[in-house]
């Protein structure tokens, strides 16, 4: 898939500068711009995987869970959404090599170019990493922490963290809702 990088990344920006008014908001902005936040794949295989396909995901995860809020008895404010749904994944920035493998294409070997992960700092966990990232720029609410340390749901299969993520939804329904528009903007858009 080609994206228009620049057309891209002049959207997120635009979401942020509108809907963020916190401290802070400048400077990661900064950093994402020196990074490769812009231009990196959202996956190896799966959602996104492909040339900024990680932008393009916080992007479509923000615009589902605008669609979304209103299933909530106390929707969030409009910067809450935009915190929790641009950054949910910020624990991939950096995250992400190409490498060349050998596949077989229509009968023949070729080499081609792969997303590979190299992780670079190992932090315990998908969710946690973004919280960690994002903290250090801006602040976030208990709410917004949860939202994005919990968006990935119950896909780690240990027994304690079902229950808190069940009882992280329970409390906070934003982080139910950034999870749902999540795994929307996954299967439904970027397969």
């Amino acid at each position: 898939m080609e994206l228009n990088i620049d057309a891209q990344k002049q959207e997120f920006l635009e979401i942020c500068r509108t809907a963020i008014k916190r401290d802070g908001i400048e400077d990661l902005l900064n950093w994402l711009s020196k990074a490769d936040f812009f231009t990196a794949p959202a996956s190896t295989k799966y959602h996104g995987a492909y040339r900024g396909g990680l932008c393009q995901h916080a992007i479509d995860v923000y615009q589902y869970a605008k669609k979304l809020a209103f299933l909530l008895p106390e929707p969030p404010s409009e910067e809450s959404l935009a915190v929790t749904a641009l950054f949910h994944d910020l624990c991939k920035v950096n995250f992400y090599k190409v490498e060349k493998r050998t596949q077989k294409i229509n009968g023949e070997w070729q080499e081609v170019p792969v997303f590979v992960v190299e992780e670079k700092y190992h932090f315990g966990g998908h969710g946690s990493k973004s919280v960690f990232l994002v903290q250090q720029f801006m602040k976030l609410t208990a709410e917004e922490a949860a939202a994005i340390n919990c968006h990935m749901g119950f896909s780690d299969g240990n027994p304690s963290a079902v229950r808190d993520v069940g009882n992280a939804y329970e409390q906070f329904k934003l982080a139910w809702l950034i999870h749902v528009a999540d795994e929307a903007a996954a299967y439904l858009l970027e397969r």
